[in-house]
This record gives structure tokens, C-alpha cells and sequence, in this order.
């Protein structure tokens, strides 16, 4: 079938080890005079923030400041509150290391101090950006949301509650850095949930309704990296190639999923994470295998080729073809058996401490309007997404 598609991703990627002292330069060569730097508590008091002010002092950037209070569901005031302080400092640059709600919050300060204005709603909805924005840096503490490589920010309106999506090629990062020493602190359980939030981007991206040759290839290879890389991590959490291995599955995974975008789980996964406050990577863990098998018979041919990724040439030479979609569909419970036994990430939402069944209608009500629908490769009704919930009760 011939059909039109496009992909776009212009960051500039800086990976390895040392990747951190190229940053002063690079961010230089943008235009960057005076970063504000923006992190979290959490980030903020492993030595961090300190290590990344030093190397861009170091290399001739130094920052004007680190704002180290963006809290875990960052909100419209926060990003007004920042913006008005980089005014205040007469900043011309952002600077965000952390995980996905400080870089999602750096990109929505950067469109109020490029765009102006006081209000962070006053520039949501399609088409509202119209420029580029700052000099923008991103350096992940994570390796799982792919932040640093995707043109989208969500943020809480304060005055609402509801997540307010922001999307424009205008929000992508100019430089993301995956310096191995920035994730080796991660503590286990999260290093698990945030590389099975990777893994879930990259099978959706490659599954899914928005696919394409090149997502496609950024896909396999993200799910390979984390196949490969997780279950060793734990064993061995110091180690600095492994640790950059999740970081490249993360950032593949969100140049796939960029372009091609998610479907069913994140639906699913959204709506449990705004009714139950549960950690994204720890909803995406849940509903992954059972929505995959949902999707069966239409996904087999793109199951079958996951195989490969995620248990190995052996296991997928020996696999006949027709039994190769369920090879897959166990190779990645055997996995999340794996996280249950050594870290603790829940399997199903009674793991997880979800007790109130009457929860699960509430739930599917949210799933039933999330765009991520749109991208999936069968349709859900009402009916079937709370059949799905129930499956994933215990």
C-alpha cells in the first residue's frame, strides 16, 4: 500500500561517555549566553545540578541560576512563576535535567519567555506557536520518557486539574545529552518502570496506525537496546554501558513514537495515571501484553517481528513463524515476571494497590476520549475497554 508519510526530529544528539563537557559548546554555538538551569528536588540533591553548573562554568556558560522546585505533575503557575524569573535575570537560554515533567516543564517556560505573555493557556492549541523558540537544552535523568526528542509538552492547568498538551515542531529540544553518570543513581525500581514506559513507545510506535519505515527502524532497535539492556541493569546497576544502552532505547523510542505516535496502552495508561496517581512507566508495565494481545490477529505480522528484538537471534530462529506472536507476547511477560521478582513493579492493578473495582468504569470513561485511540490498530468500545480492565485486575 502506497501512502504518504514524513518524520521529522532536527535535535542534535550528544551520547556517551563525557558527553556532558561537549554541552558549554554546542549550547554556545546556538546562541546561549546565560542558561537558566531547571531540575527537581530529587535531582537537585544528588550533586547533579551542581555537576551540571560546574561543567558549563567550566566550558565558559555559566548559569545564571538553578531552579530546583518543579515538583512531579508540574502546573501553568510553575511554568509562569519560572518564566517571570528568567525575565528577571535577563536569561536567554534553558537548561533541563531530570526526567519528563522538568523537561516538559522547560519546554512550556520556553514558549513564555520567547512568545510573551503571562499566561502559559494563552498559547495551547494547534498552530499557536509560530517561531522558534530559545536556545533549549535537554539532559535526561531517566531513560524512558524520550522527552528530549519529542515535540510535545503536557502540563497541568492549576486551575482545572486537567493536562493541557502542547504540540508544536517549534518545542523540540536543539540538544538532548545522554551522558551515562547522569542516570547511574536511578534507583531500581524506577530504572524498571521508566525502560518498560520505553518499551511501550516503541512497540506502540511500531504497531500502530501512524507507522513508517523510519519510526519503524528507531522502533526495533529501541526494543532491542531495552531487551537486552533491563534485566542486566539490575544485576549490575553501576555499570555505565548498560545504563547508556536504556538511555538510547529511551531516546529511539521517543523518535519513533515522535512521529508515529501510541495507541491503546497509553489510553489506557493515562487514565489510570490521572485517576490513581500512579507512576506512567508503572501504568504503561500494566496494560502492555494485554493490549497487545487484544490487537491480535491484526498485529501478528509486527509481533512476529519483535521477536527477534526481544529474546534474540536463537529463540527466533527457533520459533516457528506462526508461533512467533505469542513467542513475543511471552518473552515480554517473562520480563515483567522478572521486574515483579527483583524490583517489585506491579503486573496487575491489584499489585499495584488498585482495590476499588468500582475505579475500573471511571477509568475506562477517561480511555474512551484519549486521542491515543485514534492511533490504534483495532477499535475499543466502552465494553471492551472495561472487558480489558478487568483482565488486567489481577
Amino acid at each position: 500500500m502506497s501512502r504518504y508519510y514524513d518524520f521529522f526530529c532536527p535535535v542534535k544528539l550528544m551520547a556517551g561517555e563525557q558527553a556532558l563537557e561537549q554541552l558549554p559548546d554546542e549550547l554556545m554555538a546556538l546562541g546561549a549566553r546565560r542558561p537558566l538551569l531547571l531540575t527537581d528536588k530529587g535531582v537537585g540533591g544528588t550533586g547533579l545540578a551542581n555537576l551540571l553548573a560546574g561543567v558549563l562554568a567550566e566550558g565558559g556558560l555559566p548559569v545564571a541560576a538553578i531552579w530546583d522546585e518543579i515538583p512531579a505533575d508540574s502546573s501553568t503557575a510553575v511554568v509562569e512563576r519560572i518564566a517571570a524569573r528568567w525575565r528577571e535575570l535577563g536569561c536567554d537560554s534553558l537548561v533541563a535535567l531530570g526526567g519528563g515533567s522538568v523537561i516538559d516543564t522547560a519546554k512550556a517556560v520556553n514558549i513564555l519567555v520567547t512568545l510573551g505573555g503571562e499566561r502559559l493557556l494563552d498559547h495551547a492549541g494547534a498552530g499557536c506557536l509560530t517561531r522558534p523558540l530559545n536556545p533549549l537544552a535537554v539532559v535526561p535523568t531517566t531513560a524512558g520518557t524520550g522527552s528530549e526528542v519529542t515535540l510535545v509538552a503536557v502540563i497541568r492547568d492549576e486551575g482545572s486539574g486537567r493536562k493541557v498538551p502542547f504540540t508544536s515542531p517549534f518545542l523540540l529540544p536543539g540538544l538532548a545529552v545522554l551522558d551515562p553518570r547522569l542516570t547511574l543513581g536511578l534507583p531500581l525500581p524506577i530504572t524498571a518502570a521508566t525502560a518498560m514506559d520505553a518499551m511501550t513507545h516503541a512497540i506502540e510506535a511500531f504497531i500502530g496506525n501512524g507507522k513508517n519505515p523510519v519510526s519503524d527502524a528507531l522502533a526495533l532497535m529501541a526494543v532491542e537496546k531495552i531487551a537486552d539492556a533491563l534485566p542486566r541493569v539490575l544485576q549490575q546497576p553501576q555499570d555505565k554501558r548498560l545504563r547508556l544502552q536504556l538511555a538510547e532505547g529511551s531516546t529511539l523510542a521517543g523518535m519513533a513514537f515522535s512521529n508515529s505516535m501510541v495507541g491503546l496502552v497509553h489510553a489506557l495508561g493515562h487514565s489510570l495515571g490521572a485517576r490513581c496517581h500512579l507512576p506512567h512507566g508503572l501504568c504503561m508495565n500494566l496494560f502492555l501484553p494485554t493490549v497487545l494481545d487484544y490487537n491480535r490477529p491484526e498485529i501478528d505480522e509486527e509481533l512476529a517481528r519483535l521477536l527477534l528484538p526481544l529474546a534474540g537471534p536463537e529463540r527466533f530462529a527457533a520459533t516457528p513463524q506462526a508461533l512467533r506472536p505469542q513467542a513475543s507476547l511471552d518473552a515480554l511477560n517473562r520480563l515483567r515476571d522478572h521486574l515483579w521478582q527483583t524490583v517489585g513493579l506491579p503486573r496487575t492493578l491489584a499489585e499495584a494497590g488498585v482495590t476499588d473495582r468500582s475505579l475500573l468504569t471511571e477509568i475506562r470513561d477517561l480511555a474512551i476520549d484519549d486521542g491515543a485511540l485514534l492511533y490504534n490498530r483495532k477499535d475499543a468500545d466502552r465494553d471492551q475497554l472495561l472487558a480489558l480492565l478487568e483482565r488486567v485486575w489481577a
